[in-house]
């Protein structure tokens, strides 16, 4: 399952439901240096800490490192377990710098207003690394954070709140230069033991065994011009951001990577489900069966392909629709045509001519 996002007026409403596989490596490492640094403060070393997780050290300093959810679960206990500090997810949080968050920091901190900021964050927050649903929306002059989703943490929940809410404030106070403040923090726990740094550290009220996990700040923040804005700094680090989340996609089936490699490669047209079956050295009920059981139809993975082909040479070459449509496997324009419009609402014409304008 992909992420989902959905908006629904009037409420603005943002929800990011994470990939379901929860074995996939999908997480970077951005921010949990600020963890492992604040155990190695207690005389917890990397490679204890890390025991049984299967991340190597060396991945904390590895842009390209990857970790599955079910991993940073595994870490998040070894923390919980190891420290002598019940504060330490509160603490770690603190020590965060901008720089930590990589791209995707920066592209929060160059965005236009805070607004901006908010949307981009959460329509790329698996680069932050959540292990909490979360979603965001606007109810009456209150903007609210929720979280979704966390029954599987059981007794984590505290220790991976405090981490994930201390860095979130900390990110968010870099971003405006101005110490954020939200209305309250509402979660849905008993007071746990590092309850009396909560509201000193989170700068913002406390409810513990509320019915919901709810941030709650003043919509009108979401207005404020960002100090740091650059419309040139956002444009390419949204652009980079994107590519990461596409690399981290990537992290896929091995049967549908190699099936998109041979399209990508095919001459003469995209093979034929059973065409395909047999270049795999497989039954088309076998290749059709370990798709479904992957999530996906192999219609839909040449969809996919057509339509990467078909912006490529819109964008990029001259040829007519016709031939690009001869390229991309249909066997008429006019079906092409209905095909392009059906992925992109536009129609190949104004695709190319506003692609064309923006050159």
């Amino acid at each position: 399952m992909r992420n989902s996002i959905a908006f629904q007026a009037p409420s603005r409403r943002i929800t990011i439901r994470e990939a379901g596989d929860p074995g996939r490596p999908l997480h970077s490492m951005q921010g949990l240096g600020a963890l492992v640094d604040a155990m190695a403060e207690q005389g917890v070393d990397a490679v204890t800490l890390f025991a049984g997780t299967g991340i190597v050290p060396q991945a904390i300093s590895d842009h390209e490192a990857r970790i599955s959810h079910r991993q940073k679960i595994a870490l998040f206990d070894n923390v919980r377990r190891l420290s002598n500090d019940p504060a330490v997810g509160l603490r770690a949080g603190q020590r965060q710098r901008l720089s930590d968050f990589g791209v995707y920091g920066y592209a929060l901190l160059s965005s236009a207003t805070f607004a901006e900021a908010i949307d981009f964050g959460i329509k790329h927050i698996r680069l932050a690394g959540p292990v909490i649903e979360k979603s965001f929306r606007i109810e009456g002059g209150v903007a609210i954070f929720e979280g979704h989703g966390f029954a599987e943490l059981g007794p984590l929940l505290p220790m991976a709140s405090e981490f994930w809410f201390s860095s979130m404030q900390v990110l968010i106070s870099r971003i405006l230069e101005r110490p954020f403040e939200a209305l309250c923090l509402e979660l849905p726990y008993p007071a746990p033991a590092a309850a009396p740094h909560y509201e000193d550290i989170l700068r913002c009220p406390v409810n513990f065994d509320a019915p919901a996990m709810q941030w709650r700040f003043d919509a009108r923040l979401l207005e404020l011009p960002l100090p740091n804005a650059n419309p040139i700094t956002a444009q390419v680090s949204s652009a980079f951001c994107h590519r990461m989340l596409e690399a981290a996609d990537g992290v896929e089936n091995p049967l549908v990577q190699a099936i998109k490699e041979i399209c990508l490669n095919a001459s003469g047209g995209l093979p034929r489900a059973e065409q395909m079956a047999h270049r795999l050295n497989l039954s088309s009920r076998t290749l059709h069966r370990r798709l479904a059981d992957a999530g996906t139809t192999y219609q839909g993975i040449v969809d996919g392909v057509r339509k990467r082909l078909a912006i490529e040479f819109l964008e990029r070459t001259q040829l007519s629709v016709g031939e690009i449509a001869e390229r991309t496997g249909f066997s008429d324009e006019s079906n092409f045509r209905k095909a392009f419009r059906k992925w992109t609402n536009q129609t190949t014409t104004f695709y190319r001519e506003r692609r064309t304008e923006k050159v």
